[in-house]
């Protein structure tokens, strides 16, 4: 049985393929060229699996979505209290190159925005640190995270230097404040080369995927980001990552999320999923129009509002039983998105060879709405493959167990077999 998810994925991203509205950026003259029609999206779990659709293999830069994981390295580097001390973590309520520091501390308000951006660049390291090492620190880093060396793209960055006069001002005001120590054109080249590294929507899955697992790569399973540093990231993300538009997006799509102005836009959902989606038209905000609507379907549809988020979900898939002619799989716990990919993941790699397939969910506890969904359509599949369905579920955790086509599974708790409900005429 073939899992569902790359299926769904290219569904969303050909639903919104059509959209025209928004504009490439056009203040970065190399950004301007860019081929608008580009579209992509990838899904990569804790577990290391990773799902796209479109133009996944082709390369952009990473632009502002470079700004959490500098974040989560200087971190790393420095500690809480040092970074904290020259940048906050209030939502600015403001576009991302405003020219703007908190009254009194004159920090910049958090690490989303340009100023605090470049503030976190100047603090990775160390104190004495060179324009060279900290650009080697992000770009190492970066390359861990996404399980790949990744490169800067030097016309990127040669372009943007041409038209930095805002981040350079910026800088200077920073300096101006002892916010940042260095000489204000070295710290913003490094910044501008940290935001010129090249990546697919895969590497930004990946990238993200180390977030949402605490920290560790889900690939390697090293422990890349103290758990502490990668929770505090994402509570920046979720407040300020997407900028002046910050509060609706997340009481609408609920994903702490970061974008970019090459049309890139990442996301994390805690203990499941990192999502990178690429499409270089822009709204108002500086956010990707279409990445926008991707990740609102990928909420809605899948349930990954954060707030729907249950955190004491146990393993689902309780185990695989085979007796005769029959493979029962057991489950358990909730039943969300996440189970469901885990559950439709093992059914992929190890498709039942016997001709029965019964599911016994009677330790479940609920499904979510895409957990039930997801399920239900790894049954059918399994059916169009030939294996007979059948289901124990005798408090009716799935009361309307239709396989998408009017056909139910037998009843696998009663002696004759029989559907649990007769197929719709």
């Amino acid at each position: 049985m073939r899992t569902p998810v790359p299926d769904y994925l290219t569904e969303i991203l050909e639903s919104s393929r059509d959209d025209g509205e928004g504009a490439v950026a056009d203040y970065i003259p190399v950004l301007e060229s860019a081929d608008p029609d580009r579209l992509a999206i990838a899904l990569t779990t804790v577990e290391g699996r990773t799902y796209a659709a479109g133009d996944s293999d082709v390369e952009f830069s990473i632009q502002s979505m470079s700004k959490p994981f500098a974040y989560a390295a200087a971190l790393t580097d420095r500690g809480e209290e040092l970074v904290a001390g020259k940048v906050g973590v209030e939502p600015s309520g403001e576009a991302f190159n405003e020219l703007s520091l908190e009254t009194g501390t004159f920090r910049p308000k958090n690490p989303m925005i340009n100023a605090g951006a470049i503030t976190v660049h100047h603090l990775l390291i160390g104190a004495n640190a060179s324009r060279q090492q900290r650009v080697d620190r992000v770009l190492g880093f970066f390359s861990t995270l996404a399980d790949r060396q990744l490169s800067i793209d030097e016309e990127v960055f040669e372009s943007e230097m041409a038209t930095a006069e805002r981040n350079l001002a910026i800088a200077h005001m920073l300096a101006n404040y002892g916010i940042i120590e260095d000489e204000p054109h070295e710290v913003v080249a490094g910044y501008t080369a940290q935001c010129s590294i090249n990546v697919t929507v895969r590497d930004v899955a990946m990238m993200t995927a180390t977030l949402a697992a605490g920290g560790i790569q889900p690939v390697s399973g090293e422990r890349v980001i103290e758990r502490d540093a990668a929770r505090q990231t994402l509570s920046v993300m979720a407040a300020a990552g997407m900028y002046d538009a910050a509060g609706s997006w997340f009481t609408e799509v609920g994903i702490p999320a970061k974008s970019g102005v090459a049309g890139g836009l990442l996301g994390a959902l805690p203990g499941q999923v990192g999502i990178g989606s690429f499409s270089p038209r822009l709204d108002e905000h500086g956010n990707s129009v279409r990445g926008v609507k991707l990740f609102r379907r990928l909420s809605t549809d899948m349930g990954l509002h954060l707030m729907e988020t249950d955190p004491f979900r146990s393993m689902v898939l309780r185990g695989t039983q085979v007796t005769g002619a029959t493979t029962v799989i057991h489950l358990q716990g909730t039943i969300d998105f996440s189970g469901a990919e885990i559950v439709l993941h093992h059914l992929d790699e190890s498709t039942p060879a016997t001709p029965a397939v019964v599911f016994d969910i009677s330790r479940v506890d609920s499904f979510t709405d895409v957990g039930r969904r997801m399920v239900l359509e790894g049954m059918r599949r399994l059916r169009t493959d030939g294996a007979r369905i059948g289901l124990i579920d005798s408090e009716q955790k799935l009361p309307d167990p239709d396989m998408g086509d009017g056909t139910f599974p037998f009843d696998a708790e009663r002696a004759d077999a029989k559907p649990i409900r007769d197929p719709a005429p």
